[in-house]
C-alpha cells in the first residue's frame, strides 16, 4: 500500500468514531467503557457484540467477528473495501487520494463492477428518456391507469423500453463492449443478435442501499405468453436473494425518523402504491420467498416486519417458509389480513389509505395467522373436516414459544370448534414437537489448539490489553505462532517509541479470512471482562510464560541431542554437550521458578 494511502486511512480513522458510525445501524447500549448490541452478523437474543470506543474496533464474543470501522461498513453494506472507504470519506469530509491501492485481481473486479454500474445507470436514463420522448403512449397510459403521479414516477425512476433493439445500439454507441453489456444483464443475445432483456416493458429500476441501479424489473403491457413481470438475471451487481426493492428509500427514511416497523409486500406496484399513500416504510421481496440474507438486511432497519402479501390464501401459504426465516432471525413477524382477492394496491385504490391502515391495525402474530390460514382449507360444519383441522391446528399450537401463548391459542381453537379446552389440551400433549427453523448460526469450531498455542494467545492478549501483571520484554517470550510474533514486534515498537498501543491497527497486518486473521480474533476474546485481571489470571499468565519457555528449551534440547548423535568429531561433541548441559540446567531453573 502506498504511503500516501496509508496516511489517508490513518487520517480517515482519526476523523471517525466507530461508535457514531455503528450507531447508525445498531441500537447500542453503553456498559462500562464499551458499547454493546446484538450482533448483526449472527442471530442472538443476548448482546455479545462489543465496540471498544477507545481503541476503535468491534468484536463479537459470540461468533468471533472483529474489525475496524472500515470493515464494519463493508459488512453492513455488503460492499467492497474501496466503496466502504468512499462512504466513510464522504462522512468525514475527506477527498479520496487518486492512487489506487488494490492488487491486480481486485482492481480488475472493481473495474468490472464500475463498468456494469455505468451501464445500468445509462440504461436507467435511456429508459427514462424513452418515457418522456412522446413515443411511449402505452407505457404512459398504464401509468395513468394506475394513477401514479409524475413525482412518484420520478422518485422511483420509472422508464420505458420501446422495443428490443434500441438499447443495445445505444450502449454500443457509448463504447461498451458486448461482453460487458451481456454481463450487466440489461442485454441478452439470441441468434447472434443483441436484444434488450426488458424489450417493450414498463421499467422499474432496482436500486440498492448505495443508490446504485443494479437491476431492472419489467412489466408487459399487452396480453402475452411471457411472464407479466421479469427481473434482470443474477449478475455481479444483482443477487435477488440479497436484495429488497425500495431499500434505498427506506435507508433515507431512517435518517429522518426511527423506523419501528417495515411493511413487506411482494411486488413493484404494491410498493409504489403504498409509498404514494404515505406508507414509506415499505419494501418488496420481488415475488420470491424470503431468504435469510433478506431477513438480515431488513433487521438492520427494524425488529418488526408486517407481511402484506396478496389477500388470496394460496399466495400467503406459499411464502410460509419465508416468514419462518424472518422469525428465526429474531424478527417479530406479523401478517396483515387483506380482503380475499385483493393486493395492497387494490386496497389503497378501493378503500384509500385509511382502509389500508385498518388492515395494518388488524395485523396478527405469525402463529395466529397460521391458524387462520389453515382454517380456509376446511369446512368446520363437517365433522370429518373439523377433526382434520383440529389435528393440524394442534401441530401449530405446539410450536408456540410459551405455555401462556399455547393456552391462549387453545382457547381460540375451543371457541372456533366447540371442543372443550380440556380435551384440546390433553390432545396437545401427545403432539410431537416440531423442529423449529433455526437461524443459520456461525460455524462453531471446536478449539483443538495445543496447550502452548492457547498459552501464547493468553500471554499476547495480556500485553496487548495492558494487564497489570504483563511485565518484562514481550519480545523475549518465544511464541509458537507467527501471528503472536508479529503482534509482539508491534508491541515492542510501540514501547520503544513511547506510543499508545492501538489494537485496531492490527487489522491492517493480516489478510481477512485467513488463519492469521482468525487467530487475531481469538486473541480479542480476552479484550473484555475479568479474563485479564485478578490473582487467578496472574498465576495463569506466569504458568503460560513458563510453558512457552520450557517448550522452546525442549525444542533446543532435542535439536542438540540429534546433533550430538550425528557428530563424529570428539571436540565438537564435547562443545555441543556443554551447551546441552547448560540448557538442561536452564530447564530445571524454569521448572523450579528461579527463572520467570
Amino acid at each position: 500500500m502506498a504511503t500516501a494511502l496509508q496516511e489517508f486511512l490513518v487520517t480517515l480513522k482519526e476523523k471517525l468514531n466507530i461508535v457514531d458510525v455503528a450507531g447508525g445501524y445498531l441500537t447500542l447500549e453503553k456498559r462500562g467503557s464499551s458499547y454493546w448490541a446484538c450482533c448483526p452478523f449472527h442471530h442472538e437474543k443476548t448482546p455479545s457484540f462489543s465496540i471498544n470506543e477507545a481503541d476503535q474496533y468491534y468484536h463479537c464474543f459470540g461468533c468471533g467477528e472483529s474489525g475496524d470501522v472500515i470493515k464494519f461498513v463493508r459488512e453492513m453494506e455488503n460492499i467492497d473495501f474501496m466503496d466502504a472507504v468512499k462512504i466513510l470519506a464522504e462522512r468525514a469530509g475527506l477527498q479520496l487520494p487518486q492512487t489506487g491501492f488494490d492488487n491486480q485481481k481486485t482492481v480488475e473486479l472493481k473495474r468490472k463492477r464500475d463498468t456494469l454500474l455505468k451501464i445500468m445507470n445509462d440504461c436507467a436514463h435511456f429508459y427514462l428518456d424513452n418515457l418522456n420522448s412522446g413515443n411511449a403512449e402505452e407505457h404512459l397510459n398504464y401509468i395513468l391507469k394506475r394513477n401514479i403521479p409524475s413525482n412518484i414516477v420520478r422518485t422511483f425512476g420509472l422508464g420505458a423500453s420501446l422495443n428490443f433493439t434500441d438499447l443495445p445500439k445505444f450502449l454500443l454507441s457509448k463504447g461498451y463492449s458486448k461482453e460487458d453489456m451481456l454481463d450487466s444483464g440489461a442485454v441478452n443475445e439470441a441468434d447472434g443478435r443483441l436484444l434488450d432483456a426488458q424489450g417493450g416493458r414498463l421499467i422499474y429500476p432496482v436500486i440498492n442501499g448505495m443508490d446504485e441501479v443494479v437491476a431492472f424489473g419489467g412489466r408487459v403491457l399487452k396480453k402475452t405468453d411471457f411472464a407479466k413481470y421479469k427481473n434482470t438475471k443474477e449478475t455481479l451487481l444483482f443477487n435477488k436473494s440479497k436484495t429488497l426493492y425500495n431499500i434505498n428509500l427506506l435507508k433515507k427514511l431512517r435518517k429522518t425518523q426511527t423506523i419501528r416497523e417495515v411493511i413487506m409486500v411482494e411486488g413493484y406496484m404494491d410498493t409504489i402504491s403504498l409509498y404514494q399513500a404515505g406508507f414509506k416504510n415499505v419494501v418488496a421481496s420481488m415475488g420470491t420467498s424470503l431468504t435469510q440474507e433478506q431477513a438480515r438486511l431488513i433487521k438492520r432497519y427494524t425488529d418488526t416486519v408486517l407481511i402484506s402479501y396478496d389477500g388470496d390464501g394460496a399466495g400467503q401459504k406459499a411464502n410460509m417458509r419465508g416468514l419462518e426465516i424472518l422469525k428465526s432471525e429474531g424478527i417479530n413477524v406479523k401478517v396483515v389480513p387483506l380482503p380475499d382477492g385483493l393486493d395492497p394496491d387494490d386496497v389503497i385504490k378501493q378503500r384509500g389509505a385509511e382502509g389500508y391502515k385498518k388492515c395494518l391495525d388488524a395485523s396478527m402474530p405469525l402463529i395466529d395467522y397460521k391458524l387462520t390460514s389453515l382454517k380456509r382449507g376446511f369446512d368446520l360444519s363437517k365433522t370429518e373436516d373439523k377433526r382434520k383441522y383440529v389435528a393440524e391446528a394442534l401441530k401449530v399450537v405446539k410450536t408456540a414459544d410459551s405455555a401462556a401463548e399455547q393456552e391462549e391459542l387453545l382457547k381460540q381453537l375451543r371457541d372456533m370448534t366447540g371442543i372443550t379446552y380440556e380435551s384440546l389440551n390433553r390432545d396437545l400433549t401427545s403432539v410431537p414437537s416440531q423442529p423449529k427453523l433455526q437461524a443459520e448460526a456461525p460455524p462453531v469450531k471446536k478449539d483443538k489448539s495445543s496447550v502452548h498455542l492457547k498459552a501464547s494467545r493468553f500471554v499476547i492478549a495480556a500485553y496487548l490489553f495492558g494487564a497489570k501483571f504483563a511485565n518484562g520484554d514481550v519480545s523475549e517470550i518465544p511464541f509458537e505462532s507467527e501471528v503472536h510474533s508479529i503482534i509482539a514486534k508491534y508491541l515492542k515498537s510501540k514501547k520503544l517509541m513511547e506510543e499508545r498501543v492501538q489494537p485496531a491497527e492490527l487489522f491492517e497486518f493480516f489478510e481477512e479470512k485467513t488463519e492469521e486473521y482468525e487467530e487475531l480474533c481469538k486473541i480479542l476474546d480476552f479484550s473484555d471482562g475479568d479474563a485479564l485481571s485478578g490473582e487467578v489470571a496472574e498465576k495463569y499468565f506466569t504458568d503460560c510464560v513458563k510453558k512457552l519457555k520450557l517448550k522452546y528449551v525442549d525444542v533446543q534440547v532435542a535439536s542438540l541431542t540429534a546433533k550430538i548423535e550425528n557428530e563424529t568429531s570428539t571436540e565438537a561433541r564435547k562443545s555441543l554437550t556443554v551447551k546441552l548441559q547448560q540448557l538442561l540446567k536452564q530447564k530445571e531453573k524454569l521448572k523450579s521458578g528461579e527463572i520467570k
